[in-house]
């Protein structure tokens, strides 16, 4: 079961990663970095809009990260934002929150090679290019050994991936199954205090 529950000391640094085609204007996002920025100022909010390369989108992420303790980093990453936050969390064991992570991104993503548009900004476009799912492929690996520190959050009615995937990858780890919820989980505001707490930050939300 979920605790709400937590001994842990709020980050000093929250790292947002946006999905596929989405972009820092995402829903959860700015959800997130609104009541961070209400309530805990002193946190550094980080949602860097993410290159399509994987290659390129890891290496800015963990020259982003380079100097930051784990111990006060907090990573919270949807769909393959997700995925890179895995990647991190495999290298540091940084507390982490993953909101319908792709699990086996190379092979989901090979149907989307060639052009593609962003989606808070139609006008805005990119190739997805074939190596970019070598890339991905590249970036696979085991499932994180730190466990304790990742809350792994599925839609059980998402419409683009199966989240006993994720259930299954992330056995071992606190996970939150939520019934009726879609991909983009436009439900977020009520999952806010779960991913609050196992961020270590207070779950009352304000009323106002």
């Amino acid at each position: 079961m979920l605790s709400l529950v937590s001994n842990r000391t709020p980050p000093a640094h929250l790292l947002y990663l946006h999905g596929f085609r989405s972009s820092p204007r995402s829903a959860k996002a700015q959800l997130l970095g609104q009541y961070l920025r209400k309530n805990h100022p002193a946190i550094a909010w980080h949602c860097p809009q993410l290159p399509p390369s994987p290659a390129r989108a890891m290496e800015q992420l963990f020259s982003l990260i380079a100097e930051w303790p784990a111990a006060d980093t907090a990573v919270v990453g949807a769909s393959l934002g997700g995925f890179y936050a895995d990647c991190i969390v495999r290298a540091t064991g940084c507390r982490t929150v993953l909101l319908n992570p792709v699990v086996a991104p190379a092979r989901d993503l090979a149907r989307h090679i060639g052009a593609q548009t962003a989606f808070h900004n139609p006008a805005e476009s990119f190739y997805f290019e074939p190596e970019y799912v070598a890339q991905l492929r590249e970036l696979e690996g085991p499932a994180p050994h730190a466990k304790a520190q990742i809350l792994a959050v599925m839609a059980e009615d998402d419409e683009v991936l199966d989240w006993r995937e994720m259930q299954a990858r992330y056995t071992g780890c606190q996970q939150l199954r939520v019934p009726g919820a879609n991909h983009a989980l436009s439900n977020f505001d009520t999952l806010l205090p779960a991913v609050l707490a196992h961020l270590g930050l207070p779950t009352t939300l304000p009323t106002d």
